[in-house]
């Protein structure tokens, strides 16, 4: 059993790791093109995994399915346009997680129109492989648009709240406790609170059907 599990963790693995390093990326190379340097001044444009992995979060999200990579810091006094670039920045991380699973998607139905070997014998490893990157991103994407903080989406939504910061703040902290705690109730009853996995199983299957896997 202990191998059965390595071996799945083997098997989604790159698919985390490519998902939360070109997350991270996308974030910080959008930063720079917004007018700030701090990241780049950091080393975060790069694609170097480990430049952008938190040890403790990647450790976690592989044992419970939840966790965290370093966080991209920009000043928003550099950018050239802050109410707008902030929506820029949040967003580049989830979208660049949609076009990996696009991207994936359409080479694994390539794939497997023109290789069907990879679905038999030793090779089905890479079948396993691709569908665990595709489902893996697909899942980055929707859970980081969740509209609490610290997720993305919680700055496309409570940006435009800043003017009023009492409120601005109150969101952020309240709503941090609340996403944790439903975080803790769903791993400690397996009640599917947030329902991230129809999600993601509507997105991955339809988008498979449309570039032509069955």
């Amino acid at each position: 059993m202990e191998n059965f599990d390595l071996l799945r963790v083997l098997k989604y693995l790159p698919g985390i790791i490519l998902g939360l390093t070109v997350h991270e990326f996308s974030h910080a190379l959008v930063a720079h093109m917004c007018g700030d340097s701090t990241a780049k001044d950091q080393g975060r444009i790069t694609l170097n995994p480990m430049k952008h992995i938190d040890l403790l979060g990647f450790v976690m999200l592989i044992a419970v399915g939840f966790g965290w990579a370093k966080p991209v810091v920009f000043n928003e006094q550099n950018l050239r346009n802050p109410k707008y670039d902030i929506v820029k920045i949040a967003a580049a991380g989830p979208l660049s997680n949609a076009l990996i699973a696009m991207v994936l998607s359409l080479i694994f139905s390539l794939m497997s129109k023109f290789m069907p070997s990879i679905h038999s014998g030793n090779a089905q490893i890479v079948t396993e492989v691709f569908l665990y990157a595709i489902y893996i991103n697909w899942g980055l994407f929707i859970f980081n648009l969740i509209p609490v903080p610290p997720l993305d989406g919680s700055h496309l939504l409570f940006n435009g709240l800043k003017k009023y910061p009492v409120l601005h703040d109150a969101l952020y902290k309240y709503g941090s406790l609340l996403f944790f705690g439903l975080i803790v109730v769903t791993m400690v009853t397996k009640l599917d609170l947030l329902p991230i996995g129809p999600a993601i199983r509507f997105l991955g299957d339809g988008f498979l059907s449309i570039v032509g896997f069955r």
